[in-house]
């Protein structure tokens, strides 16, 4: 493991140190052992941390300091365990008091195994007090060997950082290939003069690293057809210097005497002033906005038509420095790579001389996956060698085990990584649970992240969710994360992306490979925190043996985590949940997604410190009672549970419950009484009105976070002043609204003047995108249905709405673009000038 200090040790202690400042932890433990043990952790990590920050992150080479950072990750690791298991005490002694001090009825709602229970902190110092002090007496040890080692402060220790990248104008044309179009569509951009008043305009050039952007900018600035007045190359790099960039433009225009910051702009403005320029910036990494317009001042001097090229990993980079659209650099197609690669190993452009050597050549070329670097870089190290076992070698061996890669493939991919703040470096690494080419859902990945305790946040109005996907937005603007070709609404990671990740990330994440012949390997089990595996068809228990080693493990994840309600069902061996899940106390994150589990065992309860439980299209009928004692649970997945009859009233102590995914449950009648009580949620796709204390659309009214999706069924059951209370005009966060009423309008319940007023007591916030409403038994819709106000509603559904007689309103929906009616009886005509922007009419069981 070589990079222990850069992957996870900044991101981890910033979080132990936030929890050992903790006010609910200190009032828990105060006046105990526990407190004074907790004082002494954090002085010394405090002490760690401010030289680690001093270290700068830089790569470690001395292999002393190495084992020094894992020893101080694996504590960390431990400490972060023991002050969850505190902090999970506290809350559950919190839910506890409130419950007794709360009337009956709340109190039978508390599992009958936690009535008798209320541990205190100097219980639990009893029950951990030779833990405590074991750690404690770790991380003396640890501090004492910082001093020893002299860590952060010893040059020899560390080296200067990777070797900087150094690029030039000059190209050999020759060996470049696949880019044709790319130079036509830069050459295009550069010869276009604009429409706007800018002296100049910025033509970003972005893509991963390896894939090209520098060679296709070579090709443009060297293209005879390029005329400017004056032209000039800069490698900027890692390094945003403005005077060494100014300088380095002067001396292209012939002029470079000064250091002086002022003194060189002011030159470069006069150099430039009425000439038509073109400045390339290649390998541009820094975002600030300030440096830039600072630098690009003398700039303006420059006649009209001037260009400014820049390349960058970085989107953000391309959208603050840029005055027209980036330039997305796509991979290369198989043909293009097999040619480079023979033109470095063969100095040929294809096998024909070397049939021999065909099949597996073409196999290593497959591996470059459209990558330019990686077929230069392969075809180099096989360079006039024409033994096949060497070829062999090649293709068998993990990219970052190839001799002579570091100036190439492994520089340039850690170059993005280590520009990476130390947050998404934890966020990135963790991804290497993910074997290659899997497909993985942004707001899957985000969920898994909060469980792991990733997700800092440093402002308080901003939702730990919207932080994760702030973080997923950078990754992916970063060209970690690429979208599938397969399903627009999944990503994933380039196979040198995937490599990159297990490689930073070691031996703390372990993905069960069967297709592995030799031994796995990672250097220790007990090491390991993070896991996942391929569900089989069926998986027999020994298949699981190696995850009995893995006493620490806080992941555990079944893949895929997405799937459908028409896959067929997995079988898993009953021993694995019965014995294996139990024993793993540090659990976080838990998916048994598409297994034909029925039922979890009450054990599931012991699993104190879960916070995301995905049971997904399993065959679960209903949810143990000790589910309640999962207070840190944050996100309970059941889509697609289709045999689940009930929720467990206990489901309402989750009060950090955030997710509540009940999607494609046709089973489920009610909800648990109270459901109000999670405060939390922002994720509640269903809610089934039901009748009786806690049952009601009243429910809905403290749920204030709720966002994205919410199907609402059973609306007969409903009033007025009750659809009023449910406040779903003030829920912000909801973008796609379903309403229900029972499709038997022959029910004496059902009145058609109380459903219009209890469908206009409904109405959403404008911020609504799509709504559907079925079996709605009005004679007309209430007027915000076809309020131009809704300017964000695109899709609307009339289901089975066999009162209503006409739809014109609905056309005064101005973005409305995807109309269905179905079973709309009384409907008789369907005008199309009605609706402006509509793109899809769907129309179905019209009986008129």
């Amino acid at each position: 493991m070589e990079v222990v200090g850069e992957v996870f040790l900044s991101a981890l202690l910033e979080p132990l140190l936030r929890k050992l400042t903790s006010g609910e932890l200190l009032n828990f433990v105060r006046k105990t052992q526990v407190e004074k043990e907790l004082n002494k952790w954090k002085l010394k990590l405090s002490e760690i941390d401010a030289v680690l920050k001093d270290a700068d992150e830089k790569p470690i080479t001395s292999s002393t300091v190495k084992i020094w950072l894992t020893k101080l990750r694996d504590l960390a690791y431990d400490v972060e365990d023991v002050l969850d298991e505190f902090q999970t005490e506290a809350l559950a002694s919190k839910v506890r008091a409130e419950s007794q001090a709360s009337s009956s009825t709340v109190r039978k709602l508390l599992p009958t195994c936690c009535a008798g229970l209320n541990p205190s902190a100097i219980e639990l110092n009893m029950r951990m007090g030779s833990r405590l002090r074991g750690i404690t007496t770790r991380l003396e040890a640890i501090a004492k060997e910082k001093i020893e080692l002299d860590v952060g402060i010893t040059a020899e220790q560390r080296p200067k950082g990777v070797k900087k990248r150094v690029t030039t104008s000059l190209v050999k044309e020759s060996h470049v290939c696949g880019r044709d179009n790319d130079k036509k569509a830069i050459l295009e951009l550069l010869m276009n003069h604009d429409a706007s008043n800018l002296e100049y305009s910025v033509i970003p050039i972005i893509g991963m690293g390896g894939i090209g952007k520098t060679t296709l900018t070579q090709l443009v600035y060297n293209d005879e057809s390029v005329k400017f007045d004056c032209k000039a190359w800069v490698c900027v790099s890692d390094d945003f210097d403005i005077p060494r960039i100014t300088k380095t433009v002067l001396q292209h225009l012939g002029c470079c005497e000064d250091n002086d910051l002022n003194v060189l702009q002011e030159r470069l403005k006069d150099r430039l002033s009425g000439k038509k320029f073109l400045i390339v910036l290649d390998d541009v990494w820094s975002n600030n906005y300030d440096d830039w317009t600072a630098l690009s001042l003398p700039f303006s001097a420059g006649a009209r038509g001037s260009k400014v090229i820049i390349t960058t990993r970085i989107e953000d980079i391309a959208s603050k420095m840029g005055s027209v659209r980036a330039y997305t650099l796509e991979k290369l197609s198989f043909d293009e790579c097999l040619r480079i690669f023979t033109q470095h190993a063969l100095d040929s452009t294809n096998f024909d001389a070397h049939l021999e050597l065909k099949e597996i050549g073409e196999q290593i070329v497959e591996k470059c996956k459209g990558l330019p670097l990686v077929a230069k870089t392969l075809g180099g190290l096989l360079r006039h060698k024409q033994n096949l076992d060497e070829w062999e070698d090649i293709l068998s061996s993990e990219m970052w085990n190839l001799p002579e890669t570091e100036s190439g493939i492994l520089s340039a991919l850690r170059l993005s990584y280590s520009h990476l703040p130390s947050h998404l470096k934890q966020c990135f690494a963790y991804c290497a649970i993910f074997p290659k080419d899997y497909e993985f859902e942004e707001g899957e990945l985000v969920s898994l992240w909060m469980a792991e305790g990733f997700l800092l946040k440093k402002m308080k109005k901003k939702h730990m969710e919207d932080l994760g996907h702030e973080y997923f937005r950078d990754l992916s603007s970063r060209s970690f994360f690429q979208r599938s070709s397969s399903n627009i609404s999944r990503f994933i990671m380039h196979d040198l992306i995937s490599d990159l990740a297990r490689f930073v990330s070691g031996e703390i994440c372990f993905y069960l490979d069967d297709t592995k012949k030799e031994p796995c390997s990672v250097e220790s089990y007990a090491a390991v925190r993070h896991s996942s595996f391929t569900s089989h068809r069926h998986d027999i228990s020994q298949r699981f043996d190696v995850f009995y080693e893995m006493k620490n493990l806080r992941t555990f994840l079944a893949l895929p985590t997405y799937l459908s309600r028409y896959h067929s069902r997995y079988h898993l061996s009953s021993k694995v949940l019965d014995d294996l899940v139990p024993k793993l106390k540090c659990l976080r994150a838990l998916s048994l997604a598409g297994y034909s589990v029925e039922e979890l065992p009450n054990s599931t309860g012991t699993l104190k410190l879960l916070r995301y439980l995905n049971l997904s299209y399993t065959e679960i009928k209903r949810l143990p009672e000790s589910l309640g004692e999962l207070f840190n649970l944050q996100t309970l997945r059941l889509r697609g549970c289709w045999k689940l009859v009930e929720l467990p009233t206990c489901v309402v102590n989750l009060i950090n419950l955030q997710c509540l995914d009940i999607r494609d449950t046709d089973g489920l009648q009610e909800m648990p009484p109270q459901i109000s009580k999670l405060i939390n949620l922002r994720m509640l796709p269903k809610f089934i009105v039901g009748e009786g204390k806690g049952l009601g659309i009243t429910e809905l009214m403290k749920l204030s976070h709720l966002q994205g999706q919410l199907k609402i069924e059973g609306l007969q059951k409903v009033n007025v002043r009750d659809a009023e209370l449910a406040n779903l005009k003030e829920k912000t966060g909801l973008c796609d609204l379903a309403l229900h009423w029972i499709s038997n309008f022959d029910d004496p319940l059902r009145n058609e003047r109380i459903e219009l007023h209890v469908l206009d007591s409904l109405k959403p916030h404008r911020s609504l995108e799509k709504l559907s409403v079925t079996s709605y038994g009005g004679t007309e819709f209430p007027s915000w249905i076809g309020d131009s106000c809704y300017s964000k509603i695109v899709d609307l559904k009339l289901l089975a709405c066999r009162k209503i007689t006409s739809l014109s309103s609905v056309g005064k929906l101005p973005a409305l673009r995807h109309l269905s009616i179905e079973g709309m009886d009384g409907v008789k005509e369907v005008y199309a000038e009605d609706f402006q922007s509509l793109e899809t009419l769907y129309i179905r069981n019209m009986l008129g």
